[in-house]
């Protein structure tokens, strides 16, 4: 089985690598926006530098495809959170184009990277099902940008019936190689890295959500792989993380704190380009839903290995260490945008996007 990786570099992607290269009748390829790396356990797997969003790269990653089995994207642009049209041009264009790209190749199985933030408001008490709307939550671009490429996929199923469509919608993914990513992504190069508790820890009713280890979302993609499985999938892993949950594992003490005051503060620091979390994230989080995994177990007899709080006291002590691979979205260069060395060239507010 030939199965090509797109975004085979970053957190879902190299996770999905270290699994499927264990399985030896697997023939693995993977797309990169950005040049892979030159050594390290995944050298040896084919790579294709393309920029899904761009054009004149059409017909190079349609060649690609051509002879797979099976297409995984994972591809997705979480920054600079500032250039929206950016965003918009790799999440939901540059999705587009690979769909067309697979369909072109004649490739008969296409599994999507969705999210927990496809879905519309939903309740933090009980676990909603993959038939739940998927308008997401308005205020959020990245959930915006999620509910419009199932939308668009919708589409695919539709118009090509004897492709296999099929999408994954994780919680929150942690691992421990991601901790350098992550750290940047959603807290900035001022975040102190070395802690491994979390001093205070915000309580708001809305605060409830779900996170699942990268490994056992990779397994989730090979179950789909092995599998005739179509349509939609919860992935997410127990017990829920909330402001109790978190602070008795962290050693933290929670902290009443109003949603306003969490979307107000996200705001202002944002706009300062102190951090790179816009109000749209702390909305996504109070709104989103939490997911029930029935049809995972039921269909792809799929269950996590790592519990929530295993994988995200594994994330902290990535955060804390550093830890990163050599693929370029989880370098620890500190020159990249968004790292220290960024603001240090006088990218600050008003001088430029470091995020």
């Amino acid at each position: 089985m030939r199965v090509v990786i797109v975004g085979a570099s970053g957190n879902a992607g190299t996770a999905l690598l270290r699994r499927l290269r264990t399985e030896p009748d697997l023939d693995l390829a993977g797309i990169s926006r950005r040049k892979p790396p030159g050594s390290g356990p995944y050298a040896d797997v084919p790579w294709l530098t393309a920029d899904i969003g761009a054009e004149e790269d059409a017909d190079s990653i349609t060649e690609f495809f051509r002879g797979a089995d099976a297409v995984v994207n994972l591809a997705w642009q979480i920054q600079p959170s500032h250039d929206q049209r950016r965003l918009y041009r790799t999440n939901v264009l540059g999705s587009r184009a690979v769909f067309r790209a697979a369909i072109t190749a004649g490739v008969p199985t296409l599994v999507q990277a969705s999210s927990v933030g496809v879905y519309a408001p939903g309740p933090k008490q009980g676990f909603v099902k993959e038939s739940w709307l998927r308008t997401g939550i308005p205020e959020s671009s990245y959930s915006r940008h999620k509910a419009l490429v199932e939308r668009v996929l919708d589409t695919v199923e539709s118009d090509h019936p004897t492709m296999r469509v099929v999408r994954l919608r994780p919680g929150l993914i942690f691992q421990r190689d991601a901790g350098t990513e992550i750290a940047r992504y959603f807290a900035g190069p001022l975040f102190p890295r070395g802690l491994t508790r979390l001093p205070v820890v915000p309580r708001h009713a809305g605060l409830r959500l779900q996170a699942v280890h990268a490994d056992d979302v990779a397994d989730a993609y090979l179950r789909v792989l092995r599998s005739d499985a179509r349509g939609a999938f919860n992935i997410a892993a127990g017990p829920v993380l909330d402001a109790d949950v978190v602070s008795r594992a962290f050693h933290g003490v929670p902290l009443p704190v109003p949603g306003l005051l969490l979307e107000g503060a996200a705001a202002l620091t944002w706009q300062l380009r102190l951090q790179p979390v816009d109000r749209g994230w702390v909305k996504l989080a109070l709104k989103a839903p939490l997911m029930s995994c029935d049809r995972a177990a039921g269909t792809l007899g799929w269950r996590p290995r790592t519990d929530a709080i295993s994988a995200m006291r594994e994330l902290l002590t990535g955060m804390a260490d550093r830890a990163h691979t050599g693929s370029p979205p989880m370098t620890d260069d500190p020159g990249r945008p968004g790292r220290f060395g960024g603001l240090l060239r006088g990218r600050l507010p008003g001088q430029g996007n470091p995020y």
